[in-house]
């Protein structure tokens, strides 16, 4: 079975092309430089292809000879500072028109499934403490990026509708692995270098996250299972947990306990919107759950990894 990955070189994109190639599947990894080939090169069973954009402009007609199923990671990713004029057309540009003219391409060239890397920002920014995100609700993308992902999971569905391959999105939410970027390897720095946090008190809010191993093995279960057809399916590793106890078990997991102290939370607040910080407020102690219990029943499928083994992948290349 041949397996076109794009976002090959990207963090989840090098994890997916190589437990493909371990579990026996050939993989064409679609790349956008010769360097990040020769970093893959050592992966057995892969083969390369250049793919310079994403847009609707992108022939993949070469890319899609003898593909039976599509990875599609690529995309423009969430920044928090973007410094886009028009930042809803520039994601449009990738994330909706290089992603739709991919599947175009895909069903015209005879590829059976196309497996959408989505996000739980579909659903909305926030839910309550014991009010999860299900697979149910109905979509409300705050910003850009989650409107171009809503956007392009609705023209995915038509293109299903009209043609013989079928779909599956997958929602994730933040992810977290080996070599992780943004904030969550901000948080791993500070805690490293022993700074004292003022989160001691962020103990009532819940928080999803999905482990890079566990998103990966749900990803390539997308493959094979029929009951994966045409399916939008939400995904975590199954433990919510707050900002306080994610704080303290990264710091156990790398070796460095966390040194916290309280601040009112209103205080709390104040200063990181005095600081042009209020969204990194809203993801530290703000809650966002997700329900993935259908998926898991839908698939049969249960993360491999814990929170704590998660976790531990982190330390080990940090």
């Amino acid at each position: 079975m041949l397996i076109l990955v794009t976002g090959a070189s990207g963090f989840v994109g090098r994890m997916t092309c190589v437990k493909l190639a371990e579990r026996g599947f050939r993989v064409r990894a679609v790349i956008r430089s010769v360097e990040t080939a020769a970093e893959l090169s050592v992966v057995n069973g892969l083969e390369f292809v250049f793919v310079s954009s994403l847009s609707s402009t992108t022939n993949w007609l070469s890319c899609l000879s003898g593909v039976d199923a599509i990875i599609h990671l690529a995309g423009r990713v969430h920044v928090m500072n973007d410094l886009e004029a028009d930042p809803i057309s520039a994601f449009r540009k990738v994330n909706v028109d290089g992603t739709l003219e991919l599947a175009r391409q895909a069903a015209i060239q005879g590829v059976r499934r196309f497996i959408f890397l989505s996000s739980i920002k579909v659903n909305g920014e926030a839910t309550d403490a014991f009010l999860p995100f299900r697979v149910t609700d109905p979509p409300s993308p705050k910003d850009s990026y989650a409107l171009s992902k809503h956007e392009a999971e609705i023209g995915l569905r038509s293109i299903a509708d009209e043609t013989d391959m079928d779909c599956v999105i997958v929602r994730p939410p933040l992810i977290y692995g080996p070599n992780v970027k943004g904030n969550f390897y901000s948080l791993l720095r500070l805690l490293h270098k022993g700074v004292p946090l003022p989160l001691a008190s962020i103990t009532g809010n819940r928080r999803s996250y999905i482990s890079l191993g566990n998103l990966v093995d749900l990803l390539i279960a997308c493959l094979m299972h029929k009951n994966a057809l045409s399916c939008t399916l939400l995904v975590s590793d199954g433990e919510d947990i707050s900002t306080e106890s994610l704080v303290r078990r990264l710091g156990s997991a790398i070796g460095k306990p966390a040194k916290l102290f309280s601040v009112p939370d209103s205080l709390l607040m104040c200063g990181f919107n005095f600081a042009g910080r209020g969204s990194i407020y809203h993801r530290l102690c703000g809650s966002l759950v997700v329900d993935s219990s259908a998926t898991r029943s839908l698939l049969d499928w249960t993360p491999k990894l814990s929170l704590e083994e998660g976790f531990a992948s982190v330390a080990i290349s940090f």
